[in-house]
């Protein structure tokens, strides 16, 4: 008999001393996966790896699709992002404390890029410095004290969190700009809709295709004009972009209209979409590029992908961008230090939710406590997202150690430092048998003019498919799971 597990709730790999989703010990399987586990189990090899390759197809006519780009190769690499079959099951209780610490996380980073664009109170009360404000690069000097509508400045987030082997969750940063995966959350869920229908319908899980109406309700609700239906359109850098998947996924499922900068006009201070039978007033832009680029009169001149005179529309209110320019202050790596502190001072509470322990660069005496244990640690360039500029040092060559502590030494306000954690691990399928691996979970926020948090159930489980990688990031070829919020 080849099955893949034959003795249900015994541990197909050891556990060491990770915290597994699926296994409490090496012969008890979780309750909440207890069906998950039976039915997987029941299955052959043959059949397992049959599935996988059904996914793949269906994934491949989908387009269900990630760039990766190599510096080592001319041309950028298009790819289905791997999804692994096992969902990621989190209990009602537990996902309760998450949403309630997440929605405080996002109430007060709301607050504060409110506050520094505004009277600067927490700076002038002495919780954050001036400077780290000011030699922020995401800072824009051209959004003080400028009306945003609904005060909603970040109307889209991500927020990444990790569960260390103490069983705790801790937040590992907050994705506050364009965060991207919102469309692999939803396709996950379709997918393994279809691909087990009995295990899915028969598990008792909280659904996410509501929150699709929910994002174009928040993107609604920001609408600077009166009108009953206002026309929103999503900014995309276009085709050749890694996310463009998601980007004509979104604007496909809320129906809005796909565009690019060369699609839109300012005129009298409002952005037009040029149609066939003329010019249509947008009223809402929810952008996916960066501040840089989206108006080449207002920052960065040489940007093809913007609209010049986009800025000017939204000085005037004649316009709502979604994430609002500027939010990107509040998620650079190094702010994040303070958030805990903005939660205490601007909401008057304890974070729910811990931070990672972190180590400012900038700081003599931190700088030295890591340059003294550099193997331990997990550097990262402050301004920097997707894997990118990072230093794992445990993983690390001795050249590649001294080239970082030569960087460190020579910018050490680019960069903060945390100790390597112990990222939690679920079984994944691999060749028809169950391998553990690394995980953690990207919590997707929406927020509209009401300022009321809504996270949608579950999020994106992303999973580090390289035995015994930390890194979890698309695009640095990390995989993805459903994830499931026991209702």
């Amino acid at each position: 008999m080849s099955k893949l597990d034959p003795l249900p709730g015994l541990s197909p790999y050891p556990l060491q001393h990770f915290y597994d989703e699926m296994y409490a010990d090496e012969r008890n399987v979780r309750p909440h996966y207890k069906h998950v586990n039976r039915m997987f189990s029941g299955m052959s090899p043959e059949e397992l790896q049959e599935k996988q390759k059904l996914m793949q197809r269906r994934m491949m006519e989908e387009g269900i699709t990630f760039t990766l780009y190599n510096p080592a190769q001319d041309q950028p690499m298009e790819r289905t992002i791997p999804f692994d079959m096992i969902p990621r099951i989190i209990p009602k209780g537990e996902w309760e404390r998450l949403e309630a610490g997440i929605v405080q996380r996002i109430t007060a980073l709301n607050l504060f890029i409110h506050d520094i664009y505004h009277e600067q109170y927490i700076v002038k009360d002495g919780i954050v410095p001036r400077r780290m404000i000011i030699s922020n690069c995401y800072f824009r000097p051209e959004m003080s004290g400028l009306r945003v509508p609904g005060g909603a400045y970040i109307t889209t987030s991500g927020i990444d969190l990790i569960r260390h082997h103490d069983g705790e969750y801790y937040v590992l940063e907050d994705n506050l700009r364009t965060p991207s995966g919102f469309s692999y959350l939803f396709k996950g869920r379709s997918l393994m809709n279809q691909l087990f229908p009995e295990l899915s319908f028969a598990s008792s899980i909280r659904d996410v295709d509501h929150s699709l109406n929910r994002f174009l309700s928040v993107l609604r609700s920001l609408s600077p004009s009166r009108t009953k239906d206002p026309v929103i359109a999503l900014l995309t850098p276009g085709e050749y972009n890694s996310a463009y998947y998601e980007h004509a996924f979104l604007a496909q499922q809320m129906g809005i209209h796909l565009v690019e900068g060369r699609d839109l006009v300012a005129q009298d201070h409002k952005i037009y979409l040029k149609m066939m039978n003329g010019l249509r007033r947008v009223d809402v832009l929810y952008r996916r590029l960066d501040d840089d680029f989206i108006d080449p009169l207002a920052f960065q001149p040489s940007s093809l992908l913007g609209v010049a005179g986009l800025m000017n529309a939204y000085r005037a209110g004649n316009i709502a961008i979604a994430n609002a320019p500027g939010t990107g202050v509040a998620d650079d790596k190094a702010m994040y230090v303070y958030v805990p502190d903005m939660i205490r001072y601007y909401l008057n509470e304890e974070p729910i939710l811990g931070n990672v322990p972190t180590y400012l660069l900038s700081r003599p005496q931190e700088r030295q406590y890591v340059l003294d244990h550099l193997s331990e640690m997990v550097v990262k360039e402050t301004s920097l997202s997707g894997g990118y500029g990072m230093l794992i040092g445990s993983e690390a060559t001795k050249e590649e150690l001294i080239d970082f502590r030569l960087k460190i030494l020579a910018e050490p306000e680019r960069y903060i430092a945390q100790p390597i954690m112990s990222l939690s691990r679920a079984p994944v399928l691999s060749e028809g048998s169950m391998a553990p691996r690394h995980i953690d979970l990207r919590a997707f926020v929406l927020m509209g003019a009401d300022r009321k948090p809504h996270v949608i159930p579950g999020g994106l489980t992303r999973v580090a498919m390289r035995e015994g990688s930390l890194v979890v990031n698309s695009s640095q070829g990390g995989g993805v799971k459903d994830t499931w919020v026991m209702a």
